[in-house]
């Protein structure tokens, strides 16, 4: 396969991921009336379901007893299983409560977050212009905190989870395959889910087979929407430059946001948008340093292969 092909595609399957993961609060409203607790739950157990079944088929269950062995990467695959699962509930309340606009930010928020932690906990050095970046989208946190009368504290609990959820997953390094890793998180998170269901059933308040096959198998449904965008990210991950990643990560809160004002009938005062215009400039300015950055790279080192004339 030529490199332009590669190419071609790993952008066709980011695409797709982010779309996917744009439509979500669609699909996550269908699963009504189950609430936040109850659609958590079998989102773990449905994705773990289909995770061994294809590790199964595929006799790749050897890496556990390996995992098993180092406690210190089961410790730290265990505690991106609990980060992605608060992420994973706190959205689904989101969607259901009528704040997908709120979730939106979030995401959108969640690339200052990360860049934020770098510097905090990898001691990273940050250029000027992402310093710019962080320091607007820190304003533009304290303004829609002024304008909610509250901290934002859907937007921020999604941005801060996930991005310690990407943090943890770099610390981890490529020891884990996306399936694998995948697994293991849902593995460690399976406790939560069956104390949640056994704790649901008890108060009679499971909606599982209660309203229907098709609400039924829309439940089950959580594991493939679960792992189909994971899988089609990491099919482009490994494909297209960061760059491109990057410039594709901001599909999924655009859709989010036009979801909710234009087909879930929220509204957004004029002085929020003001807020989240200044997220907006704050993501250009850390996209135009990232875009240069590679570029600039990219020219040293065809210029240390090339012999000079």
């Amino acid at each position: 396969m030529t490199e332009a092909r590669r190419r071609q595609e790993g952008t066709l399957a980011g695409f797709l991921a982010y779309l996917l993961w744009g439509a979500f609060p669609l699909y996550f409203a269908t699963l009504r009336p189950a609430g936040p607790w109850e659609i958590l739950a079998h989102r773990i157990v449905w994705t773990l379901l289909l995770c061994a079944i294809v590790l199964v088929l595929t006799r790749d269950l050897r890496w556990l007893l390996e995992l098993a062995r180092r406690p210190r990467r089961a410790g730290g695959v265990a505690l991106a299983g609990l980060f992605i699962a608060l992420n994973w509930g706190v959205y689904t309340y989101a969607v259901l409560s009528g704040h997908v606009t709120e979730a939106a930010l979030g995401y959108f928020l969640n690339p200052l977050v990360t860049v934020a932690l770098g510097v905090v906990v990898l001691r990273e050095t940050l250029r000027r212009a992402q310093w710019v970046a962080v320091a607007v989208g820190g304003v533009a946190a304290v303004y829609l905190t002024i304008d909610y009368g509250r901290p934002p504290w859907i937007s921020l609990v999604l941005a801060v989870s996930f991005a310690s959820y990407s943090l943890l997953k770099n610390r981890l390094g490529i020891s884990l395959s996306p399936i694998r890793s995948l697994a293991g998180e849902t593995l460690a998170i399976l406790p939560v889910a069956v104390v949640v269901l056994v704790w649901l059933s008890a108060r009679g308040e499971t909606t599982f087979l209660a309203h229907g096959g098709v609400h039924t198998a829309l439940l089950v449904s959580t594991g493939l929407a679960t792992a189909v965008p994971l899988l089609l990210f990491a099919a482009a991950a490994s494909r297209v430059p960061l760059s491109t990643i990057g410039l594709l990560q901001f599909l999924t809160p655009v859709l989010q946001l036009m979801t909710g004002v234009l087909l879930l009938g929220e509204t957004v005062p004029a002085s929020r948008w003001v807020g989240f215009a200044m997220v907006w400039v704050a993501l250009a300015v850390l996209t135009w340093d990232m875009v240069t950055h590679v570029r600039r790279s990219r020219r040293a080192r065809r210029d240390l292969v090339e012999p000079a004339p």
